[in-house]
Parts: structure tokens; sequence; C-alpha cells
């Protein structure tokens, strides 16, 4: 018995959740290589496409992805410049910036879906939807977690 058999269920998938997202985002960066663009700035316009209807702040976008504010900005300055997203005043508060995805973005999107279905499908092969839906569980449960976290240490400081 291998020393991984013996580790506990918490250290495995503590450690297992950091290896998985980094051979993801490795092979996922060699996927993304062709259209010029990275696995950040790809996901970021995942999540603007699948979680706003209308185009979302900095915060907003940056609470979506888990990420910093500078991130989030950082990246999609690097989209605007390669023409996949605008940056525009919100109505309400000029202070925050609004993100808006381009045309550009949707078509490359387009283009590039069915390989993203190729690569999700081999990722998650094996997995049948019972299992997947306990999985969502566990990693909404552990967001929540982190959620909960984060409050209580800004409520510390």
């Amino acid at each position: 018995m291998s020393k991984l058999d013996l580790m506990k269920n918490q250290k495995f998938v503590f450690g297992s959740i950091h290896i998985v997202s980094n051979k993801k985002e490795t092979l996922l960066e060699r996927e993304l290589k062709p259209f010029g663009i990275t696995f950040k700035q790809w996901f970021l316009m995942v999540v603007i496409q699948n979680t706003f209807e209308t185009p979302p702040t900095l915060n907003e976008t940056a609470k979506a992805m888990g990420s910093s504010h500078q991130n989030v900005k950082k990246i999609a300055s690097i989209l605007e410049e390669k023409g996949f997203a605008t940056f525009e005043k919100d109505k309400k508060d000029s202070r925050s910036k609004r993100i808006r995805l381009t045309e550009a973005s949707y078509k490359l999107s387009e283009v590039i879906q069915a390989q993203a279905a190729t690569f999700t499908s081999a990722l998650f092969a094996g997995i049948d939807e019972d299992e997947m839906a306990k999985a969502r569980f566990v990693l909404q449960t552990m967001m929540s977690n982190l959620a909960k976290m984060e409050q209580d240490e800004r409520e510390n400081e």
C-alpha cells in the first residue's frame, strides 16, 4: 500500500485540488496557445459569458473568479489590447469600470467551443452524474467555507 493510499481523505483532497488545477491549467494553456490567449484570459471571458446578464464591474468579476480586483483588471486590460474586451464607466458609479466582451471574444468562443467540449469530456471521463452532483456539493461547501473564512478575516481586521 502506498503513502497516498494511507493518506487521510481531507489531506488527499486538499493536495489533489491543487494538482488538478495546475495540470488542467497547463493543458489548457497548450490548447489555447494557437489562439493567442492564456488560460486566465479565456477563463475571464468564460466567467463573464456564463455568469452575468450585463457587463460586470471589475469587482463583480473578481468575486465571481475568486480573484483580486487588481488581477482581473490586469487580465481584462490584456484582453482589451487584444480586442476581446472593452472598459466602460458604470452609469451609477463613475469610479467603477465594467468589462464588456467584444464580438471578437464571442467569435473566439464559438471557434474553440468544440475543443473545450472535448477537453471537458476527457477530464470528466468515468464520472457519472451522481458522483458529479456529490463533487459539486463538496466544492460548493468548500467555496462557502472559504467565503466565511474571508468574512471572518475582514471582521477581525
